[in-house]
């Protein structure tokens, strides 16, 4: 009998001690979620607090087929989410696409350049929320010329009817001395806001479970309230919403009536899958029953990118969004937070929406996209707008565009008005830069070698080339917002010999952009450039600096360093 007891004894404190292990394993294992759940804001700034609570308001359903299950958007209503979802693992899926640093070309076998302008900016401040979180960028974030136009130069406004002027410049390639740098810049005419015509804005806010973070929905809601708070009764204002399906919260709204904004903004809410292109569709509907036809017509999306349910394929989604730009319906991107940013996808949408992508980082950064340049973000003024550089061989032997990898179109392009090419918003800049190598300078980079033409003499330069002082001609194309025929412009480029020390802050500070991008992507081609050069580049070129986007930078470059050297 002692002996059962004893055993009893033995077996129960065996059962305790593994009831003991699995309460500490359960504890241990509880939810995970996506990512850091704060902000990367820049020194000084908050992420923006989370919303207050307020009565839950119903959601008019998607008046299209939708496939899934039906999950909530909004507190309350046939849209609430469900309260037991499993939050989302903690995977990294972020999504970039491959970028290859192009060639020289030898002019006396391509002596034509042509590209369309990017005036997206995402890739900047989404390799500052890397760096302010403590790591490099992967280096296909890096995207050089959308590291360069975050920034505005003094380039002067147009003086006569056209949309934009043009600015050119040459000195030195702080990089490599022997080489020359050439900056081409555009300037938007800008508009005030008071003179913007009216918007027909659709909110397209993503609210699957992959924005269940503090840098996602949250900041979202707190960037498209900042944008509320500039319309006016002109303007209208819809919400549409998608996850496992899409629906209507707000029908359109008169710009004016905050409150009823505001409140339908604040209610949104976290939960399920993602069916983003259900979402788009049910926008551009929206979008087109309330077109105005001497207004803005635009989807603003909100998103992380992520969609994985419903007609997501990247092609019906293009074939989509360009058959509603023929409409005169632009798109806008606007990505958010971390871990599963599908930063490839939400580009080329933009891009094919005739709109801009914008990555939102912190509250600041969504002032400066909605807000200060609101005019360039909702009002396109030049739609395909085209360059096309024709280099003198008699002065150029080789040149490399720096950054528009993606951007790059062939010769013939440049006159075929059905080709797309960028959008360019009111007060937006454009800053391109060409790093060239003189005729007669013998260069460390190893140029392409083609082997001689049989039945033609591969280079017939006129003798005038010789003759001419211009370096290079510079041409552009571009259509008004609603016309189908372009204009040209062209503006040749004369070397006057100035010396790096000697040029303007605008090529001095773009060409220290410029070798930021080129050493964080360790690109063949940075050649001497590095952290510090960069450093003393941005200093010298700060200039006034009122919103503190140059020191911000500096900032960057510093702590950039910083993580370099560990």
């Amino acid at each position: 009998m002692k002996t059962q007891i004893t055993g009893l004894v033995k077996h129960s404190k065996i059962i305790l001690l593994a009831g003991c292990i699995s309460f500490l394993m359960l504890a241990a294992c509880g939810p995970m979620r996506e990512g850091p759940t704060t902000s990367s804001a820049p020194a000084g700034s908050a992420p923006p607090p989370p919303p207050p609570a307020q009565t839950p308001v119903t959601a008019q359903k998607a008046a299209i087929p939708t496939s899934g299950t039906s999950v909530g958007r909004v507190r309350g209503g046939s849209f609430s989410p469900k309260q037991n979802q499993a939050q989302p693992a903690l995977v990294n899926t972020e999504n970039y696409n491959r970028i290859e640093d192009k060639p020289f070309q030898v002019v006396n076998n391509s002596p034509l350049s042509t590209f369309s302008i990017d005036v997206d900016t995402a890739s900047y401040s989404n390799i500052r929320r890397f760096i302010n979180q403590g790591q490099l960028p992967p280096p296909d974030a890096v995207r050089i010329e959308e590291l360069i136009n975050y920034f505005t130069y003094d380039y002067p406004q147009p003086k006569n009817e056209q949309p934009f002027s043009i600015t050119t410049e040459i000195s030195q390639a702080p990089w490599n001395p022997t080489h020359k740098l050439v900056q081409v810049g555009l300037q938007g005419k800008r508009i005030s806001t008071e003179n913007l015509p009216p918007s027909n804005l659709v909110f397209l806010v993503d609210v699957s479970g992959s924005m269940n973070n503090q840098n996602k929905l949250p900041l979202l809601k707190s960037a498209l309230q900042l944008l509320v708070n500039e319309l006016s009764e002109k303007d209208r204002v819809s919400i549409v919403v998608y996850a496992g399906a899409a629906g209507l919260v707000l029908p359109p709204t008169p710009g004016n009536q905050k409150d009823k904004i505001l409140q339908a903004i604040d209610k949104l809410e976290a939960g399920g899958s993602t069916a983003g292109g259900e979402g788009i569709q049910l926008a551009y509907q929206v979008a087109r029953n309330s077109f105005l036809k001497s207004g803005n017509n635009r989807i603003i999306m909100a998103s992380d990118g992520d969609f994985n349910v419903g007609v997501s394929s990247d092609a019906e989604l293009v074939r989509l969004i360009e058959d509603y730009r023929k409409r005169d319906i632009f798109l806008t991107i606007l990505g958010f937070g971390m871990g599963n940013l599908k930063d490839s996808k939400m580009e080329q949408l933009a891009n094919k929406g005739n709109g801009n992508y914008a990555y939102i980082d912190n509250l600041l950064e969504a002032k400066k996209v909605l807000v200060t340049e609101m005019g360039a973000t909702l009002l396109t003024i030049a739609k395909d707008v085209k360059i096309q550089v024709e280099f003198n061989p008699a002065k150029v032997q080789a040149y490399r565009l720096i950054g528009y990898e993606n951007r790059l179109l062939q010769s013939q392009d440049f006159n075929d008005d059905k080709k797309d090419a960028g959008e360019l918003g009111a007060g937006h800049s454009v800053t391109a830069l060409y790093e060239i190598i003189p005729t007669g300078v013998k260069s460390d980079i190893q140029l392409p070698a083609v082997d001689d033409l049989r039945y033609q003499q591969k280079s017939n330069v006129e003798p005038a080339a010789y003759k001419s002082d211009e370096l290079m001609l510079v041409k552009l194309r571009y259509k008004a917002p609603k016309a189908e025929t372009s204009q040209l412009i062209s503006q040749p480029l004369v070397d006057r010999g100035v010396k790096l020390e000697n040029a303007s802050n605008n090529l001095k500070f773009s060409a220290a952009v410029a070798s930021f991008g080129m050493v964080l992507r360790d690109s063949q081609y940075k050649g001497t450039a590095n952290f510090d050069q960069v450093l003393s580049l941005a200093k010298q070129s700060k200039g006034t600096d009122l919103e503190g986007y140059r020191t911000e930078f500096i900032r960057l470059v510093e702590k950039s360093k910083s993580l370099a050297g560990k």
